[in-house]
């Protein structure tokens, strides 16, 4: 709308898609969100296949996916809905605390991990910053499940090479050990300590004890 000089330009709405099984909460963020002049809640579903048929019909924003559902599970849907497209904004929305879910659910494509238990309006909050195109993890699980996805990465070679290391092998005994070029020796060196975050090979040993990755 056009104004003198000046001209008004509609807020950009954020379009979601809601799958969740409990009414109850459902309904709530349906109210709040009603609230919100940039947010519009276009679709609602209620199991996996639903929140499939939905996605395909809507193509959504942003989707708020639970992980408990009737029948096939919120990690299937996730998967399915990836397929879909790979650029989707997934917030899970759950009230699971488990690292492996949400390690599971990041490494799955989720652009976010959100506790049930999250004040609405910290919800309002990062639907718009995952819209914007950023990732939330609860921020008391963050570094553990940054950890703990690091050490998944870690490969077999990666882990011999620490296990020598923590028996005091130098890189060439370990070239010897391993059958492999010394010159490899220093790259699966680099690598796994750029994995854990570490200033050198002993600092690597340290960190993989600490975690549970090797034992003494």
């Amino acid at each position: 709308m056009r104004l003198g000089l000046f001209t008004m330009s509609k807020v950009p709405t954020i379009r979601i898609l809601s799958v969740e099984d409990h009414p109850v909460f459902r309904e709530g963020l349906r109210a709040v969100l009603s609230l919100r002049p940039d947010m519009e809640l276009i679709a609602t579903a209620s199991n996996s296949l639903e929140a499939l048929e939905q996605y395909r019909r809507h193509a959504p924003d942003v989707t708020l996916l639970d992980l408990r559902l009737p029948g096939t599970d919120g990690f299937a849907a996730l998967a399915e809905i990836r397929k879909m497209n790979s650029d989707a904004r997934v917030v899970i929305l759950t009230t699971s605390e488990d690292d492996a879910d949400i390690r599971r659910a990041m490494r799955g494509g989720a652009s976010a991990y959100v506790l049930k238990s999250l004040p609405m309006q910290d919800l309002v909050a990062i639907i718009q910053s995952v819209h914007g195109g950023s990732k939330h993890v609860p921020h008391r699980f963050a570094t553990r499940v940054a950890e703990r996805m690091a050490d998944e990465k870690l490969t077999e070679r990666e882990l011999s090479v620490l296990r020598l290391i923590r028996d005091g092998r130098r890189n060439k005994q370990i070239a010897s050990d391993l059958n492999i070029a010394e010159a490899t020796v220093n790259f699966h060196i680099k690598n796994l300590s750029q994995k854990l975050q570490a200033n050198d090979r002993t600092h690597a040993v340290m960190i993989a004890l600490r975690r549970g990755l090797l034992e003494i």
